[in-house]
């Protein structure tokens, strides 16, 4: 295993325009390794009353020390008022995936 922390950070999106520029900001700005994109349907309830929606979800897999950053990235750019970021730990891995997406993460300063 790698001797930093990875997670999954779970988002959701209205539409493919807007997952896809998420997507693209946070690999090229190497805030996370990867990003995987998915349609789902969402069910939820939003000031007192039930929604519905078609959304996309996104996984993007970073380290935690990134995440901090990753959120305040998401917060700026993503047009819902109260965006969905849930961070994951991972327990275990492919050892050559996981050093891989550590070593595509920008460092933090003053981290190894």
């Amino acid at each position: 295993m790698t001797r930093t922390a990875v997670v999954v950070v779970l988002m959701t999106a209205p539409n493919a325009r807007v997952s896809r520029r998420l997507a693209a900001s946070l690999v090229a700005e190497r805030l996370a390794a990867c990003v995987n994109i998915v349609g789902v349907r969402s069910l939820y309830r939003w000031q007192g009353k039930l929604e519905k929606s078609v959304e996309h979800l996104l996984l993007a897999k970073t380290t935690r020390a990134r995440l901090p950053a990753l959120m305040r990235r998401v917060k700026i750019l993503h047009p819902y008022t109260v965006p969905e970021i849930v961070a994951l730990p991972v327990r275990g891995g492919n050892a050559s995936y996981l050093s891989w997406l550590s070593n595509s993460v920008k460092p933090v300063r003053g981290s190894p």
